[in-house]
């Protein structure tokens, strides 16, 4: 099964971004998902005390799981048991861990394509099989409750992210409660990866648990926290996983960094730093909305939330990466190629982060507009 594991092309195309920037190269990374900010200030004040005091070790933060509980009591209206959170080193081990968890060697996973890469390929590490469903425009690239119900057989799980990756698209609570209806008739659990959560443009973000409460969900501070390079996240499990998912946890990961426990305790107390964050995202998201069409990529996933535009560019290409790699060349803006999201159409896509500067995403459009002139 490990054969069956595909490269992540993303990670070639940065490689060579940075190559070329230590070149002396001027290089807009718009490759991967992860904010151009730091962790905020409370987290790295915190860090910093915590380094002069503490020696740290093998550690899981009661104080965070307490505080992730409160999170969740205010943002979704849900009464979570700390205990039910188990932290982990990024959104990652946490797949991991839920998949380990929950399922058996040779499950069937359902999931969305395109979706996020590490899916497809976490799934086949693991042993298990993933069903992917074909996604288009007609459903907003989105996983439907009629798209779960016509797999036959049922699968074992799904794999449901809103907003999602590539697309940023939201799934409103109707059709979650939907998607929630037809998996508990069809004894299908749900694993909801809800990493960009607070990354919305519009619509609100719905946590699965709001309409099933035996659903797995992934979460991290990547994102909106604005904290990649921490490694920290979290699963919140069902009360009956508990004590598996833990066993799991102590034998494969140990625990999450001490370090990072800390400072993301600190970082609920920067909201509004955070949120800052969220309107410079706003704003490029509006500028990339309006300016790509004047160069003639129009069919574009709305981006209701995340950071990224998913374009279509079957007009200049049948190979993402090889435009990737020549875009990347010739303007020196690094964009992921959407065959790592979707092996079967995303040949004719690209993705664009816009979890950078303003001042990088007005370069950005002023070079593309150019290259595309001369091309």
């Amino acid at each position: 099964m490990h054969s069956d594991v595909q490269p992540f092309r993303a990670i070639a195309i940065s490689a060579r971004a940075h190559a070329l920037q230590a070149e002396g190269r001027s290089i807009i990374h718009m490759e991967f998902g992860q904010p151009s900010t730091g962790a905020p200030p409370s987290a790295i004040a915190t860090a910093h005390r915590v380094l002069d005091q503490d020696p740290m070790g093998y550690w899981e933060s009661p104080a965070l799981r307490q505080r992730l509980a409160l999170h969740y009591r205010d943002s979704y209206g849900l009464e979570i048991e700390p205990n039910r959170f188990a932290l982990t080193c990024g959104a990652s081990p946490a797949l991991v861990l839920a998949l380990l968890s929950r399922f058996a060697h040779g499950a069937r996973i359902a999931l969305a394509r395109p979706g996020y890469v590490a899916y497809r390929n976490t799934l086949r590490a693991l042993g298990m099989v993933p069903v992917e469903i074909a996604c288009d425009a007609s459903t907003r690239f989105q996983l439907t409750a009629s798209l779960i119900a016509s797999l036959d057989p049922a699968p074992a799980g799904v794999i449901v992210a809103s907003p999602a990756n590539p697309t940023g698209t939201i799934i409103d609570a109707a059709g979650l409660a939907a998607i929630a209806e037809v998996c508990r008739a069809r004894g299908i659990t749900i694993i909801s990866d809800e990493i960009y959560h607070g990354l919305s443009y519009g619509p609100r973000t719905h946590s699965l648990l709001e309409f099933e409460p035996n659903a797995l969900v992934i979460n991290s501070f990547s994102k909106y926290f604005s904290m990649a390079g921490w490694r920290l996240g979290w699963l919140l499990v069902p009360p009956d996983l508990v004590t598996r998912a833990r066993s799991y946890l102590g034998n494969l990961f140990l625990s999450a960094p001490s370090l990072s426990q800390h400072a993301g305790l600190a970082a609920f107390e920067d909201r509004d730093v955070l949120n800052s964050h969220v309107q410079v995202y706003r704003r490029n998201r509006e500028r990339l909305v309006n300016a790509l069409p004047h160069m003639g990529i129009s069919k574009i996933a709305p981006p209701e939330g995340a950071f990224y535009i998913y374009a279509d560019m079957s007009h200049l290409t049948n190979d993402s990466f090889s435009l990737c790699k020549e875009v990347l060349e010739d303007t020196g803006i690094a964009l992921a190629p959407g065959v790592d999201f979707d092996p079967v159409e995303g040949h004719r896509f690209v993705r664009i982060s816009f979890a950078v500067s303003e001042a990088q995403t007005e370069a950005a459009i002023g070079r593309l507009r150019q290259w595309l002139k001369r091309r």
